[in-house]
């Protein structure tokens, strides 16, 4: 007996919107700026439920000129809606492109809904035998599931899916049969879709009116029986709950037709697919793609790609002496669309000769520009060792430099080509320089000259993409490099190391990336002038390369013994917590799993009437929602403590002591110049930047950090409320000037203007209050969120706002006039030109809109002191090399640089940092510099 048939349904706005919100903290953006949120969370639920369930039939429904029936009926139906974001609407043409090219049915009936035109087609489908899955989020389906109709709700955010039969629907909505849903939603309204319901109606009235009475006929028929006055809303609204129990339910009678083979899965047109996806730049999206279809299985066909070959031979040695051959012609790209080593002409030369040596230094001699590029056996760059070195000046041709594996030997080999790299007239390229820096660094070469580094550069021209070489190749040379993963394997434990590949391998991988990145290099040089970021690039991001490679590379000493006593410590805290969380809960429980603490919260506490739930239906824990009551119960203040505890001792005081090198014997954290949109660097392996310092325990961490001996203090140099200092010199707000010119204490000069007293008679709740709008006010704080900070009220904290803008009126001038300019030209820049680009400045979706607002204000903010600060570093950096000091920086965490001072030094040092860091940009308002010095970096601080 055959198995029953499949026909899946997907309600394509539905998982539009679903996909474009997903990715609403972090949108996807392409090259061109395109917005692609919308367009990539729907291929991918769609792709998700082709790979899962392999179906036989298959369709997606739209919406088109939404529903006449239900607007006759009740003209304000959806009237309510926000219009579609900007998003949504663009992305609409390119699935329906992508549907298209992968034959995939679009039903759209005009005048009907996507949910009308799923209803009868699940209908009709029933009756010949099929068991159909609605494909959708949205609850109001559960009306038309039966035994052969189900609602099949899409991953998300490391959910698994959900399908909804007859029971799960009886369970979420209390229901005997599911059509009574209809009755669910006709009681309790929908504000989204505007349908009315009865006033005073909610979920669980519902779900009680459905048990007592069934239906809203029933309700209506048995009024009589309620008490107060809920028995004249039902009687005096009758009407209204019965239309909106007929706006509620899903229509079954659309003129479409279910006939089977127009519904089959079909074999798709990969080129077309493709090439849409290339456009759109998806390039784990093409390769999902052709798995999930096994197009690489095909090998040979039309549709296939080819079967990987063997890799075009490099030219002979004597080629690099003389005449290379011919000029490289454009080549066509592979059935994959992107150019490849197997299609593209190009000339990439073994060098492990003495003789092809010497020839190749005097060929690097006589460059202005070189792009090079290490292989190693390590991404730990000052654990690795190195493999070979790739060089490249002319697009598609280069030298592969292979190294062996005795360390004498290539100390003796780089050695010769130590005037290649300390040329300060060879301008050097890269991918991620400070990477390769680093790793030549362990054999004792520095790289000298100007810095070209693709990474940095593609950030400054387009900050919110990614910035890996492999996506900078795909979107803007057509070009696909060879995966790492192709030579040694997947990530893992049985992963290969580059020293086991053969040469010629390693000579076309490693000279492809350095030829790739010299075209990248050539491409981002003319575009750079065109977003204002040149002089950005040359004069600070770029010369940062190498002052946070040696930062990097003298890391900073950790006292391994102090942190084991500080943990034992943290034993005892988070015991004597737990403890006391048990007795305030009457019970134990395991309080790290949310399953178990927010019925112990909710349920037997009773903390709140309508506790907020996640999407899995349970109580949601999260940070925000605890934070909210814990000034109220001490159960929730001992929770959050305990996590905080658990976080510290987990992140930082136990994992501590593993980021130790042991070469070094010292901590070495990574800065990223290209992760954070405002210019801001980011710290990794370990992140030295999210140290808490509001509790004496999270300060306590930063007492594990020394001095590398006792002739050294470590030296802690930090700016005074500088993002207030930017904002007052930016707005040109006088009386915020003034404060800082005259030197006062701008949270207590904030609040004697603000609260009405004199200087010498604000409290400290006034100043701690003034101090939460001083800096809340940069993140466009609200009256909510200023109320939750503090122990004002609502009505006090929106006085006190409006009290603010009315002390410094030109702040508020700013704020309006930063938002104006970026709904113009779509960006805003910091004092030295750095771009934001906010692409949902003129959304016409509220939410998205102020969350672009607000970074219209604080982006120049948080951007201009990450400039000022990485011009500090520089200056700073080139005077402690030039007067040949001892002293080292090894830190910078936000406004703050840590230096290991060398004792002997300190009167001289100390008021050169001071002096560098004061002076590094001129401002209307004088920035203020404090220096502490210590045995450790808390006492430091």
């Amino acid at each position: 007996m055959s198995a029953q048939k499949r026909l899946f349904l997907l309600d394509a706005y539905a998982l539009i919107f679903r996909g474009y919100y997903a990715f609403i903290k972090n949108p996807r953006i392409n090259s061109k700026g395109m917005d692609t949120s919308a367009i990539m969370g729907f291929t991918n639920s769609l792709l998700d439920v082709i790979r899962r369930e392999k179906p036989d039939h298959l369709a997606v429904a739209f919406d088109k000129g939404g529903s006449i029936a239900r607007t006759e009926m009740f003209e304000a139906y959806k009237a309510n809606r926000d219009e579609t974001p900007e998003a949504i609407r663009i992305a609409i043409p390119y699935i329906q492109s992508i549907l298209k090219a992968m034959h995939i049915p679009v039903i759209e009936k005009e005048g009907f809904e996507a949910d009308d035109i799923i209803g009868t087609l699940a209908k009709q489908a029933e009756k010949q035998g099929y068991l159909t899955y609605m494909v959708t989020p949205d609850k109001d389906f559960a009306q038309l599931v039966s035994e052969n109709i189900f609602i099949y709700r899409p991953s998300r955010m490391g959910n698994g899916i959900e399908i909804w039969g007859i029971p799960e629907v009886q369970k979420k909505f209390e229901v005997e049969k599911p059509e009574q849903v209809i009755d669910y939603l006709g009681m309790m309204g929908d504000s989204v879709d505007n349908i009315p319901g009865f006033p005073g109606v909610g979920e669980k009235t519902a779900k009680k009116f459905i048990r007592e009475f069934g239906s809203v006929e029933n309700l209506i028929a048995n009024a009589d029986s309620l008490k107060g006055k809920m028995k004249e809303k039902i009687k005096e609204n009758a009407g209204q709950g019965l239309l909106s129990k007929e706006l509620a339910r899903i229509m079954l009678d659309v003129p479409v037709a279910f006939h089977e083979e127009d519904f089959e899965l079909n074999t798709p047109d990969f080129d077309k697919v493709k090439e849409i996806f290339q456009e759109l730049e998806f390039r784990r999206l093409t390769e999902n793609f052709i798995k999930i279809f096994g197009q690489e299985t095909t090998s040979g066909s039309d549709t296939g790609t080819p079967a990987v070959t063997a890799p075009v031979q490099s030219g002979t040695q004597f080629d690099l002496f003389g005449n290379p051959g011919e000029e490289s012609t454009q080549p066509e790209a592979g059935t994959s669309g992107y150019k490849t080593l197997e299609t593209a002409p190009h000339l990439y030369q073994l060098v492990n000769t003495p003789v092809a040596r010497g020839l190749l230094l005097q060929k690097l001699m006589l460059q202005p520009s070189v792009c090079f590029d290490t292989e190693t056996t390590s991404l730990k760059a000052l654990q690795a060792a190195l493999v070979g070195i790739a060089f490249s000046w002319e697009a598609g041709k280069g030298y592969y430099l292979a190294l062996p594996e005795n360390r004498e030997e290539i100390l003796a080999i780089l050695e010769e080509f130590r005037p290649f790299f300390e040329n300060e007239k060879i301008e050097k390229t890269g991918q991620n320089l400070k990477y390769d820096i680093k790793v030549l660094s362990g054999y004792d070469i520095r790289v000298k000259g100007k810095l070209f580094d693709t990474m940095i550069a593609h950030y400054l021209i387009n900050p919110d993409m990614r910035h890996n070489m492999d996506v900078l190749a795909e979107t803007y040379l057509n070009y696909q490099p060879l995966p790492i993963e192709a030579l040694i394997g997947k990530k893992g434990k049985n992963q290969g190391s580059m020293r086991d590949v053969p040469l010629d391998r390693q000579t076309e991988y490693a000279v492809e990336d350095a030829d790739i990145t010299l075209q990248l290099k050539q491409l981002f040089q003319a575009e750079l002038p065109n977003r204002n970021a040149l002089k950005l690039f040359e004069e600070i991001e770029a010369p940062l390369v190498q002052v946070l490679a040696d930062m990097e590379i003298e890391g900073i000493r950790v006292d391994t013994e102090y942190l084991k006593s500080l943990s034992q410590a943290l034993d005892k805290d988070i015991r004597e917590l737990e403890k006391n969380i048990y007795e305030q809960a009457g019970e134990e429980f395991n309080l790290a799993s949310p399953k178990q603490l927010g019925p112990i919260l909710f349920d037997k506490l009773k903390l709140v009437d309508k506790p907020k739930k996640t999407k899995t239906g349970q109580y949601s824990t999260a940070e925000d929602v605890l934070s909210y009551l814990a000034k109220d119960h001490r159960i929730v203040e001992d929770i959050l403590m305990w996590r905080q505890l658990q976080k510290l001792q987990n992140t930082y005081v136990d994992a501590l002591p593993n980021e130790i090198n042991p070469k070094t014997n010292r901590v070495h954290t990574v800065y990223s110049q290209a992760v954070a949109a405002t210019g801001r660097l980011s710290s990794n392996n370990p992140n030295l930047q999210n140290i808490p310092i509001r509790t004496e325990r999270g300060r306590q961490v930063r007492k594990a950090f020394i001095p590398r001996n006792e002739d050294y203090i470590l030296m802690a140099a930090d700016y005074s409320q500088i993002e207030l200092r930017i904002i007052a010199a930016l707005s040109e707000e006088e009386n915020m000037i003034r404060a800082f010119g005259e030197g006062q204490d701008i949270h207590a000069s904030t609040a004697a203007r603000v609260f009405g007293v004199p200087l010498e008679e604000v409290t400290r709740e006034q100043r701690s209050n003034a101090k939460t709008v001083n800096f809340g006010i940069i993140y466009g704080v609200s009256a909510f969120g200023l109320s939750n900070q503090t122990t004002l009220s609502r009505s006090e904290a929106k006085e006190l706002i409006d009290t603010y803008y009315k002390t410094y009126p030109k702040l508020r001038a700013y704020i309006n006039n930063q938002i104006h300019f970026a709904q113009d030209h779509g960006y805003v820049e910091t004092i030295l030109g750095r771009r934001r680009y906010l692409p949902d400045i003129n959304s016409r979706n509220q939410v998205v809109r102020g969350a672009a607002e607000r970074n219209a204000v604080n982006a120049p903010i948080q951007g201009s002191a990450a400039d000022i600060i990485k011009i500090a570093m520089i200056s700073i950096h080139r005077k402690l090399r030039e007067g040949g000091f001892k002293t080292r920086m090894l830190l910078q965490v936000h406004d703050e640089l840590v230096f290991d001072a060398y004792k002997p030094e300190l009167e001289t040092i100390r008021p050169l940092i001071k002096s560098e860091m004061e002076n590094a940009y001129q401002l209307a308002v004088p920035l203020d510099v404090e220096i502490g010095l210590g045995e450790d970096w808390l006492s430091a601080h």
